[in-house]
């Protein structure tokens, strides 16, 4: 059967103590120290992500309400620019409107003119043709 010596069963305990010392010394502490490490730099990358991407959303929103009061503004300049310009193309419609009725009055009244020395003229001449048509009929 076994054998069970306690010299030898101490002598393994200690060398198993001694092992298991010198394997949390120089293998154990060190591995769980990087571990800690890489899990503090992951934790801080994260947190330097999250706030990144906190900034830009506040950037992104920033910016689009900027680009909206800039569309603003554009609008209500573009609107008051049309609102001027079609006030000034009103008054320059009524300024051509008005010196278009001169210009139609005036050829009116050249027109009319025009027609009463035509009439005259032509009186004269009706005139002077009866007397010629009488004379002639006259003088046959």
């Amino acid at each position: 059967m076994l054998e069970l010596e306690l010299k030898w069963f101490l002598v393994l305990v200690a060398n198993f103590l001694v092992l298991i010392y010198l394997l949390n010394v120089i293998l154990f502490r060190p591995l769980l120290a990087v571990f800690a490490k890489r899990r503090e730099a992951v934790e801080s990358a994260t947190d330097a992500a999250r706030k990144m991407v906190a900034e830009k959303d506040e950037s992104l929103r920033q910016m689009k309400a900027d680009l909206s009061e800039a569309a603003r503004g554009a609008r209500a300049g573009f609107d008051a620019l049309r609102a001027e310009g079609l006030g000034q193309q009103r008054a320059a419609l009524e300024a051509a409107g008005a010196e278009a009725a001169e210009i139609i009055n005036k050829a009116r009244e050249e027109l009319r003119a025009e027609a009463a020395r035509a009439r005259g003229a032509l009186k004269a001449d009706v005139k002077r043709f009866s007397e010629e048509i009488v004379g002639k009929l006259m003088n046959s």
